[in-house]
């Protein structure tokens, strides 16, 4: 390969994930998205998926955030002819997404490994959640304090996961599982990107 040829898929590369949409129809816009690269490097969608899959940011947030509490909730996706639960994690200030984690099943010990990671990125804070019998259990191993969601803390990350789900409805269609007992990294590396744009959005609008 040419080196201006290496630097051209590069900067093609960039232009996709910074230009990256995450709107109600996100994987439509991958077609658009080879179309529009079509001037500078011919790639179909399929190239822009892969794009997208080794595209994996290793922290959500550049910088560590001060948080005040974590404001958790699960909801079920959709992949292939099975479903999956997505854990959520944001913060009351700014509504960022502070963490994610996809699992086959619902128990407090999936619970308490995401409440970890939380608390060793961000260290330990108060936990804000519904009234799963997962969550008291979790937070008592941990030694953290527990509450249920405030009206607040529940219309936000209610919205946050509504949002989620509207924006990867049309997942399963684009790029539906194939792998037997596949492990869903795929689906991580996808919702990685998604949170890594969403909060990008919410950081340069804070700075405007």
């Amino acid at each position: 390969m040419h080196k201006n040829q290496g630097k051209e898929q590069k900067r093609s590369r960039i232009l996709y994930i910074e230009n990256f949409k995450v709107g109600p129809r996100g994987f439509k816009q991958i077609r658009k998205t080879s179309q529009r690269l079509f001037p500078i490097i011919k790639r179909n969608h399929v190239s822009i998926w892969n794009w997208i899959q080794s595209y994996k940011p290793q922290k959500i947030l550049q910088k560590k955030k001060k948080v005040m509490e974590f404001i958790i909730d699960e909801t079920l996706l959709k992949v292939s002819n099975e479903y999956v639960w997505l854990w959520v994690a944001i913060e009351p200030i700014d509504k960022i997404i502070l963490g994610i984690r996809i699992s086959v099943e619902r128990s407090m010990l999936i619970a308490e490994r995401f409440i970890h990671e939380l608390s060793t990125t961000y260290g330990k804070q108060s936990i804000s959640t519904d009234g799963g019998t997962w969550y008291p259990q979790a937070c008592k191993f941990l030694k953290l304090e527990h509450h249920l969601h405030s009206t607040f803390e529940k219309s936000i990350i209610e919205r946050t996961i509504q949002y989620i789900k509207d924006r990867t409805e049309s997942f399963d269609d684009y790029f539906p599982c194939r792998k037997y007992n596949c492990k869903l990294e795929h689906v991580m590396n996808w919702l990685n990107l998604f949170v890594y744009m969403h909060n990008k959005m919410i950081v340069e609008s804070m700075v405007k």
